[in-house]
C-alpha cells in the first residue's frame, strides 16, 4: 500500500504491531494469574479496575503532555515504563514468587503509563501520514492491532496451557513466559519509536500552563455539540461494555468452558478476528453517506450489545468463538469510522488532547465498569452479560433520537493534519 512508502510509518506500525502482539500475551496473563493466585471474580475486577483508574485518572494530562512534548517522546518514556513493569512481574512469577499485592503493583504502574502511551499513539498517525492517506493508515495501524487480537491470545491460552504443570504438579511458569514476551516486544518498540524522525507536536504548548492546555482542549470538545455527546455516549456504553466483557468472558471461560484457559484465549481470538474483518470492511467498503453516517455507525455497535447479551447462555467454546467474531466485526466496523471521524475534523495543534478527551470517554467509567462487573459475576454471570448488551443496544439506539448525532456526518473537516518534520529530520518518504 502507498502509506508504507512513508519510512516513519513503517517505522511506527512495524514496532506497535509487536508491540501490541506482545500485550496480548499479558492482557491473557493477568486476568489468569488473579484467578489462579485467589479463585475470585471480585480480586479480579480489582486488579483490572486498578490499572483503569489511574488510565482513566491521568488520561487529559496524557494528552496535554502530548501536545508539549511531542507523540513520539511521550510513547518512548511510556513503553520504558510498561517494560520495566511487566518484566519485574514475569521474572517474579516465573522465579515462583508471585503474590496479589504484586499484580497490584504491576497494574498501578502500567495504567500510568497507559494514561500518556494512548493520547500519543493516537495522536501520532495524523502527524506522520497525509489526510488523505489517514482512513488507510488508521485502517492498518487498527486491524494490525486486531491481527495480533486475533492470534496473540489463542498463542497465550495455549503456552499457559502447556506450560500449566511441572512434574505433575500445578505451575505458572506459562503464565510469567507470556509476561516476559510482553516485555521483549516493548524493547523492540523502543527501538523502532527510537528512530522515528516525525511525530512532532504542532503547537507551541510548552507556551502555556498544563491546565491551561487542558482547559483548551476541554473547551473545544465542549462548544462542540456532536462532538460533546459523543463522549457521553462512550461514558455511558463503556460502563455497559467493558466490564462485563473484560470479566465476564474470562470467568466464562473459567467456570463453563473445559478447555479453560486455552477457550479463554479461543474465544477472544475469535474476537479479535471479527474486529480485523469489521476493520476491513469499513477500509473496504464506501463510506456510508453524511445523512447515515451515525445510524451505520450506532446500528452495527447495538447489534454487537445484543449479541453480548446472547453469549450469557453458551456453555461451549464453539458458540462463544462465533458470537464474539461477530461481536468483534460490529465493534471493529463502527470504531475505525469514528476513529477517521474524528482525527479528520481536529487541528493539529489540539489532537493529543482532544484525543485524550475521546479515550477519556470511552475509558472514564470503565474502572466503575470492572469492579462492579467483579460484583455481579460473583451474584449472576448471565445477569452481568445481559444487562451490559442489551443497555449498549438501548444506549446506540436512543441516542439516534438526537438530530445533532444523526447530523454528525456533515460536520466539516479540517486540511492542516499530516505529517511533520521534527529535530532536524530529513522528509519520512522512502
Amino acid at each position: 500500500m502507498h502509506v508504507f512508502r512513508l519510512r516513519d510509518f513503517r517505522l511506527l506500525w512495524t514496532g506497535e504491531a509487536i508491540s501490541t502482539l506482545g500485550d496480548q500475551f499479558a492482557f491473557i496473563a493477568l486476568p489468569w494469574l488473579a484467578l489462579v493466585l485467589t479463585g475470585s471474580g471480585i480480586a479480579l475486577g480489582s486488579v483490572l479496575a486498578l490499572m483503569a483508574v489511574p488510565r482513566a485518572a491521568l488520561m487529559v494530562v496524557g494528552g496535554a503532555y502530548t501536545d508539549r512534548l511531542s507523540p513520539r517522546r511521550i510513547m518512548l518514556a511510556s513503553n520504558i515504563a510498561r517494560f520495566v513493569a511487566v518484566g519485574l512481574l514475569g521474572a517474579s512469577v516465573v522465579a515462583g514468587v508471585a503474590q496479589l499485592w504484586m499484580l497490584y503493583a504491576f497494574a498501578l504502574g502500567f495504567g500510568i503509563a497507559d494514561a500518556f502511551f494512548f493520547p500519543a499513539v493516537a495522536a501520532i498517525v495524523p502527524s506522520v501520514v497525509p489526510g488523505e492517506q489517514l482512513g488507510q493508515a488508521n485502517a492498518i495501524v487498527q486491524g494490525t492491532g486486531q491481527l495480533t487480537v486475533f492470534l496473540g491470545p489463542a498463542l497465550a491460552g495455549l503456552l499457559i496451557v502447556l506450560f500449566g504443570s511441572a512434574a505433575g504438579q500445578a505451575s505458572t511458569q506459562g503464565i510469567g513466559i507470556a509476561f516476559l514476551l510482553d516485555a521483549v516486544s516493548f524493547l523492540i518498540s523502543i527501538g523502532t519509536l527510537y528512530l522515528i524522525h516525525g511525530g512532532a507536536s504542532k503547537t507551541q504548548a510548552a507556551a502555556s500552563s498544563i491546565v491551561a492546555q487542558i482547559r483548551e482542549g476541554v473547551s473545544f470538545v465542549w462548544n462542540w455539540p456532536s462532538m460533546r455527546l459523543i463522549v457521553f455516549l462512550s461514558m455511558a456504553g463503556n460502563l455497559l461494555i467493558i466490564g462485563p466483557f473484560e470479566v465476564g468472558i474470562p470467568a466464562l471461560a473459567y467456570t463453563r468452558l473445559p478447555e479453560g484457559a486455552a477457550a479463554f484465549g479461543l474465544v477472544v481470538s475469535a474476537f479479535g478476528l471479527g474486529s480485523l474483518i469489521g476493520l476491513g470492511a469499513a477500509a473496504a467498503l464506501p463510506k456510508p453517506r453524511a445523512g447515515l453516517f451515525s445510524a451505520v455507525a450506532l446500528g452495527t455497535l447495538s447489534v454487537s450489545g445484543v449479541l453480548l447479551a446472547v453469549i450469557s447462555v453458551v456453555h461451549a467454546t464453539f458458540p462463544a468463538m462465533v458470537i464474539c467474531l461477530f461481536i468483534g466485526i460490529g465493534l471493529g466496523f463502527s470504531n475505525l469510522l469514528m476513529l477517521t471521524w474524528v482525527q479528520r475534523r481536529v487541528p493539529g495543534t489540539l489532537m493529543g488532547r482532544v484525543m485524550s478527551l475521546m479515550m477519556l470517554g470511552s475509558l472514564g467509567l470503565v474502572p466503575v465498569s470492572i469492579m462492579l462487573a467483579g460484583v455481579l459475576v460473583q451474584i449472576n454471570l448471565g445477569a452481568l452479560l445481559v444487562i451490559g448488551g442489551i443497555g449498549m443496544a438501548v444506549l446506540c439506539l436512543g441516542s439516534l433520537v438526537s438530530a445533532k448525532i444523526r447530523r454528525m456526518g456533515y460536520e466539516p473537516e479540517v486540511e492542516e493534519n499530516g505529517p511533520s518534520l521534527a529535530e532536524g529530520a530529513a522528509p519520512a518518504a522512502a
